[in-house]
């Protein structure tokens, strides 16, 4: 039997589920400030190749959210299927992760972590923010101009493993061992830089 999600097998009610979410965010919110992850010094220290931190915390994320899914599901725990995925746009996605990559790289945050350096009580998030909102309203204003690109390249529900035709834990251990790789290599670069 399935047991998760917990809202959509009807274990907690939707009102439950928003204040563990809300939870959830501010423990994570935290653990980000914490982490230097509301530093725009210490976010693009990733584009300029000194500082791979976000790298490692976000490819471990990853990989550790894909074992946990691939396991709960296996076991039957929680139904992939019942879990929510944005579909997918190829145009719309690929321009949206330029815009939002060009964003990062100008403002030294992204959307998250622009959040808790404003809790932390950085003005330039602030102004991140803004900019953020101004282009959000002027996306959902212009949705008649916008509609067409956002409908651009869509593939519905499509999940890597379905695209490759590949079995999802051949995928989980090739991105394990590209996690190990790329952690090892970024570490050893870092340590070069800091001689």
């Amino acid at each position: 039997m399935n047991a998760a999600p917990l809202a959509k097998m009807g274990l907690i009610t939707m009102e439950v589920n928003l204040i563990l979410a809300g939870l959830i965010g501010f423990g994570f919110g935290f653990m980000l400030e914490r982490a230097g992850f509301g530093s725009a010094h210490r976010l693009v220290g990733q584009w300029y190749m000194r500082d791979w931190s976000v790298f490692k915390v976000m490819f471990t994320g990853v990989v550790t959210a894909l074992f946990g899914v691939l396991i709960l599901d296996g076991l039957g725990l929680m139904s992939f299927e019942a879990l929510y995925l944005n579909k997918t746009y190829w145009g719309a996605q690929i321009i949206g992760g330029l815009v939002m990559g060009a964003g990062f790289v100008i403002g030294g945050y992204c959307p998250g972590t622009s959040f808790v350096a404003l809790a932390s009580g950085k003005l330039d998030a602030l102004f991140y923010i803004l900019g953020m909102s101004f282009g959000v309203l002027v996306f959902s204003e212009g949705w008649g101009y916008f509609e067409t690109l956002q409908n651009l390249g869509s593939s519905g529900r499509l999940t890597l493993d379905e695209w490759l035709g590949l079995n999802p834990w051949l995928i989980a251990v090739v991105l394990l061992l590209v996690a190990v790789i790329g952690y090892r290599l970024t570490t050893a670069l870092e340590n070069k830089l800091k001689q």
